[in-house]
């Protein structure tokens, strides 16, 4: 049986009379129309929906889409996804999650994904914004089940997981996104075509920098527990993680300061910071990494950190060339040494999120968080610059819904001839190794060393069986008859042990080995 789109029967005419013309016989609209009329048994006229299962979505027709971690920037997710039917809801915690029901009431409400992802068989596409922890698993279900993904930052909680979904995604037709809508904003590109004409020189440092942790880190474990709130699922919120009684300090929100759901002020904003450098630079696997901090515990990332990156050469492109590059990163306050080039009272990146600085050969190119408004330094020299070709595609609204619109609209394209959205996972995926590896080397920093990456074997090379990590487990001070007295406990683990569960974590029972 012959399917064809009601709308493609003007096409179809157009074909047919061209075949007819061939033979030497001729044809009227009126005439097809009739004679298709009568063949009815032969062909059938469809919706466009159900074409889409012939190999894509016509623009016209709407995903069917789910959210898994609804009550945060999951929410703003849908939002700007609602002229998609959004059919099925998903959070641990209804109370948080109540904003998003009020808005999408027909959508169907769950807590936990696993029971949606089998229940809801009309899925198209999945955003997902839960805790980091949480990322992999929802995200590798929904994949293997061919749903389009849209997966907040970072990617994963762990480098071995990050590996996992890029090759995973591969093996599906399916489109994938990460949640970093500066990937999609002007900024970047212009900063892209700005060092790929040979503005600056050749880039051979970069300085990267926010104002986070808005939230307290460096803490021990607390003790006790308080009662679930009747809203929540704290087994399920635990997901993979161990065990822990419930505290209100972990959840909503508060979970970036914990190990075993976030990785601190780097997970939070250094997939969208440190974006346009890996972009413009073309960045994949460092080879080392080393970083430092103010005090951390064994549970709880620290207040202020610095981490350094080294990237190898890459190709270099025409105008060009891309050398060594190292990455610097900072947080806590903690900031890079002022551009003398920048005028005093100014602030760095222009912009109270953070920023970037770009250190090359020929001069220097500063911009806020995720790439916004990006300048020349000195600034007076952006009077005398000459735009170079605009070479990139341009993403309308990137900020306010483009960056899940171009996912959208590459999910509704046939995998044949797909354009695929610029935080794909082949590109996030090796951007998170990244981050992640950048995030262990803090808690790595007692083996006082610059650590040798091995991207292919996802290990520290230069790390002995011998080898032990050391870490704060209680910090304490009194006065004693007026005078000061520390009170700080230290705990050691084995370094390899302990650094492979981080790099590729042993899941709580109940919960699937990836």
């Amino acid at each position: 049986m012959l399917y064809f789109e009601s709308r493609q029967a003007p096409a179809l005419f157009s074909n047919y009379r061209q075949i007819m013309e061939k033979k030497g016989i001729d044809i009227s609209r009126r005439r097809f129309i009739g004679t298709t009329a009568t063949a009815a048994a032969a062909i059938t006229i469809l919706p466009s929906h159900t074409i889409a299962g012939l190999g894509h979505t016509p623009p016209s027709d709407k995903l069917n889409i789910a959210g898994i971690g609804i009550g945060g920037v999951g929410l703003t997710n849908l939002r700007h996804l609602e002229s998609e039917n959004i059919v099925a809801l998903c959070d641990v915690d209804w109370d948080y999650a109540s904003p998003a029901f009020k808005k999408f009431p027909n959508a169907s409400k769950y807590m936990d994904f696993r029971n949606m992802l089998e229940k809801e068989k009309n899925i198209d596409a999945v955003v997902i914004a839960t805790a980091d922890h949480t990322h992999a698993l929802a995200a590798l279900a929904a994949m293997r089940m061919s749903k389009h993904i849209y997966l907040q930052t970072p990617l994963t909680h762990s480098v071995y997981e990050s590996r996992i979904l890029t090759e995973t995604a591969r093996q599906f037709p399916i489109v994938t996104q990460m949640g970093n809508q500066g990937c999609s904003d002007e900024g970047i590109r212009l900063i892209c075509e700005w060092i790929w004409s040979g503005a600056i020189g050749e880039v051979t440092e970069v300085h990267a920098w926010t104002d986070r942790p808005l939230w307290a880190q460096g803490m021990e474990r607390p003790k006790g527990s308080k009662g679930v709130p009747r809203d929540l699922e704290w087994e399920l919120f635990l997901g993979p993680a161990s065990f822990r009684e419930y505290l209100p300090i972990y959840t909503p929100w508060k979970w970036r300061a914990w190990w075993d759901f976030g990785c601190g002020s780097l997970g939070d904003m250094g997939c969208a910071i440190l974006d346009p450098a890996f972009k413009a630079l073309k960045l994949q696997n460092p080879v080392a990494v080393e970083g430092s901090s103010t005090p951390l515990t064994i549970d709880s990332p620290p207040a202020a950190q610095k981490i350094t990156w080294w990237f190898p050469a890459r190709d270099n492109m025409p105008k060009v060339g891309m050398p060594e590059v190292k990455v610097y990163w900072y947080d806590g306050g903690l900031l890079p040494e002022r551009p003398a080039e920048l005028a005093p009272g100014v602030d760095l990146g222009q912009d109270p999120n953070g920023g970037l600085i770009f250190v090359g050969t020929k001069g220097k190119i500063m911009c806020g968080a995720a790439g916004a408004n990006p300048t020349l330094l000195p600034v007076e020299e952006m009077s005398q610059f000459t735009q170079p070709e605009k070479t990139l595609r341009r993403i309308p609204n990137a900020l306010s819904g483009g960056h899940e619109k171009d996912w959208v609209r590459a999910c509704k394209e046939s995998p044949d001839n797909r354009l695929l959205p610029v935080a794909n996972f082949d590109y996030a995926g090796p951007m998170t190794e990244a981050i992640l590896i950048g995030a262990m080397s803090v808690r790595l920093q007692s083996l006082k060393r610059r650590l040798l990456w091995d991207q292919s074997s996802m290990k520290f090379t230069n790390i002995s069986e011998t080898d032990r990590i050391k870490f704060s487990s209680k910090r304490g001070f009194s006065l004693v008859m007026g005078h000061p007295n520390y009170d700080t406990q230290f705990r050691d683990v084995k370094a390899t042990t302990t650094i492979d569960e981080w790099i590729k974590p042993t899941y709580r029972n109940g919960w699937e080995q990836i």
